[in-house]
């Protein structure tokens, strides 16, 4: 089967010098979800026509499997699908997908495709009460012989409410054909695509169709009002199947998940959550409110507070973070690790049953077993130039507001008295410390205000 995928339109109405197609639902592109469609189904080519914005699209979009025709002018969409007729294949379906439409769903155009067979014309319609602004459906006798745009149609026609959602397959030899008959004696003056239908039905080419389960499937995206509406239903559609897998999530309607979510067993999410990329969540992990967790993988029984932002990180099982941690790249903790508020952790790996509960940074650092790190302890692992790393072995204890300067290491069992800036090595099991003597100041005078 070939597809044709319509992505040249300008999008006047987004208000935006981003193309239409590029706006995003979900964190992706409205054409990338038409385009991974259409690739789960059983394709021979996919051919994108591109207009507005050209360049932007192919860069935002191009991969190997992808061929691109395009549309300048824009003279509608019979005119658009023309473009791609260089690279149908004449011996195999032709299915018009849209670039701005991307929540059908592969199981609606599977029964488009399965009625269409081989020799059909076959539509996707549906039926709406309000069917205002959408072209008709005009049946005979049960029979579709005609779509009629809005703009076209008659007062008896208007009154139809079985609309065209513009999703269509057809055999190719004919549609070449068809096309090239084209005319924009109309309305709108344009090459409309659903003329074909009188065509096919005046060459005997039997016209059937179809419907989706469900007519957000057929919705578009002209507007900013119009693409948050289907951010909500596609949000909305993901929280029912997390729901229906056994998922705990305190308010269907505030999360919101960019990419894919995996989740185990008694999995608990609480409101303002956002997932991107590939997230995985094994069994028991509790999800406080407001999160942010992008491509991390949360091992069984962690417990992720509130408010905390944790990207491209492992965390390891029965784990305590947050809340107001950040767990930055390349971070990977082990079992029962403690990290706790204003905690930032950056392309460092700290073993099983350690601790930085409050008030620190540990960046290009190797932690071992049971270390506790206390309040406002930095690794001081930029020099301005470079990057070093600080190893701090097991059983470590690592006093209040101190600095290890990288490249250092701290032994094993040894522990840094409060205050310590650490530019050397500290031995195994040792008390190390660098600051000042103290010292009180006799017949000392606090300075007072002067009058002016």
């Amino acid at each position: 089967m070939n597809v044709v995928i319509l992505a040249a339109g300008m999008g006047k109405r987004m208000q935006s010098s981003l193309p239409k197609v590029l706006h995003p639902l979900a964190g992706k592109a409205l054409l990338l979800h038409v385009i991974d469609t259409a690739r789960s189904l059983k394709v021979a080519s996919i051919c994108v026509i591109y207009g507005h914005g050209g360049e932007q699209v192919l860069s935002s979009v191009a991969a190997d499997d992808l061929r691109f025709a395009k549309q300048e002018p824009q003279l509608g969409t019979g005119h658009a699908v023309a473009q791609a007729i260089p690279v149908l294949d004449e011996s195999m379906p032709t299915l018009v997908l849209y670039g701005d439409v991307p929540l059908t769903t592969a199981a609606s155009l599977q029964r488009l495709i399965d009625v269409a067979g081989n020799d059909r014309l076959a539509i996707l319609t549906a039926d709406m009460a309000d069917p205002t602004g959408l072209g008709r459906i005009v049946r005979e006798n049960g029979e579709i012989k005609r779509i009629v745009e809005q703009k076209d149609a008659n007062e008896a026609e208007r009154r139809i409410t079985e609309i065209n959602t513009g999703i269509m397959i057809a055999p190719t030899k004919q549609l070449k054909q068809w096309l090239s008959t084209l005319s924009n004696n109309n309305a709108q003056g344009e090459y409309y695509l659903t003329d074909i239908v009188a065509r096919a039905v005046a060459d005997g080419v039997k016209v059937v169709s179809a419907q989706p389960d469900a007519i957000w499937e057929t919705l578009g995206v002209n507007s900013k009002v119009q693409l948050a509406e289907l951010e909500r239903i596609h949000q909305l559609n993901i929280a029912r199947k997390l729901l229906e897998q056994g998922v705990h999530l305190l308010d269907p309607a505030r999360i919101d998940v960019r990419g894919t979510l995996v989740c185990g067993r008694d999995v608990s999410i609480d409101v303002g959550c956002v997932f991107e990329g590939n997230v995985t969540l094994e069994d028991g992990v509790t999800i406080g409110a407001n999160c942010v967790i992008k491509d991390a993988h949360i091992a069984a029984g962690a417990n992720i507070k509130a408010f905390c932002h944790i990207e491209e990180a492992k965390v390891g099982a029965q784990s305590q973070i947050g809340p107001y941690a950040r767990l930055r790249p390349g971070t990977e903790l082990a079992d029962d690790v403690h990290i706790g508020n204003f905690v930032e952790i950056k392309n460092s790996q700290i073993a099983a049953h350690s601790k930085a509960n409050h008030l620190a940074y540990v960046g290009d650092a190797t932690v071992g077993s049971r270390v506790n790190i206390g309040a406002g302890t930095i690794t001081c692992n930029y020099d301005g130039a470079n990057k070093f790393r600080t190893i701090i072995e097991d059983d470590a204890f690592i006093g209040s507001d101190s600095q290890l300067v990288a490249p250092v290491r701290v032994g094993k069992g040894a522990t840094l008295g409060a205050g310590t800036t650490l530019t050397k090595d500290a031995p195994d099991g040792k008390l190390t410390v660098s600051r000042a003597r103290q010292l009180t100041i006799e017949n000392w005078v606090r300075p007072v205000k002067i009058k002016k």
